[in-house]
């Protein structure tokens, strides 16, 4: 999907012309990977743009940035800020939010430290991530022949660049067999994630997900997910999942920044349930958009809006 460009992009506290942001073709990140992000979108209210869960998604991204032992040179604060002022900058009603911190040019050692920790923070819009009718009718998977990484080998709780490497090969082999997505499993042969995206089940009504010991980012719509399943009434359980219960389950579907809430129809060419949304993935669809496009009380204070 081609971007739909912006005017500007905030790099290291300025905004620069959008087809100025660029960095020099040794910087540390461009050969070692040595870069963290997130991944967030503004929604369009009655009230203005609203980014989802701001200060959460840049607690992880500081997170992130810990665990690889980048020291970030800017405050929590600034970086909402920042992110606020580019949607206002831009003039985006709606959009999705990519701020990264990354290692820059200084020297080529795989020993990062000498290299600068640079910040930059693009905004676009940015349609369903897994096509416009994903909504409704679902997508077809598979489970990928690449598992997630071994809890002991990289971090996977941190988002990082270098993790989507393993994010690649699992949705070009998808996509290779005529799939949307790939369904990864664990280093244990249970279920994981998709290549950007958390995955729930939904089984004789009640909601399982992967638990954190099965090589899965900690995503927070998976954590929203789980506060609106619970306030529905539905029973939400955190465990492994073995391969063949994605099968027989009732309802499956992706959850992320960028995939939302997304229904799963086919699994390696197995009807799930219906082959469409159902009734528990449509019931947590419509709380999710009614919070997020302000048709519902912001409960949660999960709403920032863009001053």
């Amino acid at each position: 999907m081609p971007f739909n460009k912006a005017d500007k992009i905030w790099m290291n506290g300025k905004m620069v012309n959008w087809d100025d942001a660029k960095i020099h073709v040794l910087s540390h990140v461009i050969h070692y990977g040595s870069s963290v992000f997130e991944g967030m979108r503004c929604y369009n209210t009655p009230k203005g743009p609203a980014c989802f869960r701001l200060q959460e998604h840049t607690d992880r991204l500081f997170n992130s940035a810990k665990i690889y032992r980048m020291e970030i040179p800017f405050t929590r604060d600034q970086i909402n800020e920042a992110i606020l002022s580019l949607i206002a900058v831009n003039k985006l009603n709606e959009c999705y939010i990519r701020p990264i911190v990354y290692r820059g040019y200084d020297t080529l050692g795989v020993d990062p430290r000498k290299c600068p920790v640079d910040v930059t923070i693009a905004a676009w819009s940015w349609g369903k991530y897994l096509g416009e009718d994903a909504m409704d009718n679902g997508v077809s998977v598979c489970v990928s022949s690449w598992n997630r990484n071994a809890p002991n080998t990289m971090p996977m709780m941190a988002k990082a660049g270098a993790n989507y490497m393993n994010s690649q090969l699992i949705k070009l082999e998808a996509i290779s067999h005529g799939y949307v997505e790939g369904i990864a499993l664990d280093t244990r042969g249970m279920v994981s994630e998709g290549s950007g995206e958390n995955i729930f089940v939904v089984q004789r009504g009640a909601l399982v997900t992967p638990s954190f010991c099965c090589s899965i980012l900690p995503g927070i719509t998976r954590n929203t997910v789980i506060t609106l399943a619970y306030e529905t009434g539905m029973k939400v359980i955190e465990q492994p999942i073995p391969r063949e219960a994605l099968y027989i389950a009732d309802e499956v579907f992706f959850t992320g920044s960028a995939a939302e809430i997304t229904p799963i129809s086919r699994i390696d060419g197995i009807e799930i349930g219906t082959g469409k949304a159902g009734e528990y993935t449509k019931k947590l669809q419509k709380r999710f958009f009614d919070i997020v496009e302000g048709r519902m009380p912001d409960e949660h204070h999960w709403l920032t809006f863009v001053r």
